[in-house]
């Protein structure tokens, strides 16, 4: 294997086969040791961490690792109404964490709520020309094409939505 200097990514490179770490960036590298592992584990068994009841009113938001200045912090992100049962059963949520991962990962947890976007009125009932903003609507009308320019309305729609 021959050794080439490469300053892009890497301080060295090598010909062949690399892992998978190795041809990230820095930067994600940095994302993913710091708190990559234990966030994406706690977004996929969530449901068994917390239970039934609180998985339909709350899931977590972010994961902050601990420092010498701060503690391990999760924030979840609480349904209105739902934060008194979300308080009630910290301990439990925090023993939970701590069990399913082996060791003590969560010291504190930090509840932020929000209201439920689908109860908020969202008319389903758009035309397709209300659909894109002004600045767009005479370029999409502009499109001879009648397939590609239903096709820009359903993409605005997706956009709308979210």
């Amino acid at each position: 294997m021959q050794f080439k200097n490469n300053t892009k990514q890497r301080s060295q490179t090598i010909q062949g086969l690399r892992s998978f770490k190795d041809t990230l960036p820095k930067n994600v590298k940095k994302i993913i040791n710091k708190k990559g592992h234990i966030y994406s584990e706690t977004l996929s068994n969530w449901k068994y961490i917390v239970g039934v009841e609180l998985f339909k009113v709350c899931y977590p938001k972010s994961f902050k690792n601990s420092n010498r200045f701060g503690v391990s912090t999760l924030i979840i992100m609480v349904r209105r109404g739902h934060e008194v049962e979300a308080e009630y059963s910290k301990k439990d949520i925090i023993n939970n964490m701590n069990n399913f991962f082996g060791y003590s990962v969560v010291e504190k947890l930090k509840f932020i709520s929000f209201d439920d976007e689908q109860e908020m009125g969202i008319d389903k009932d758009m035309s397709y020309k209300n659909v894109a903003i002004n600045k767009y609507k005479s370029r999409i009308n502009d499109v001879t094409n009648e397939k590609i320019k239903k096709s820009l309305i359903e993409l605005t729609k997706v956009f709308k939505q979210k």
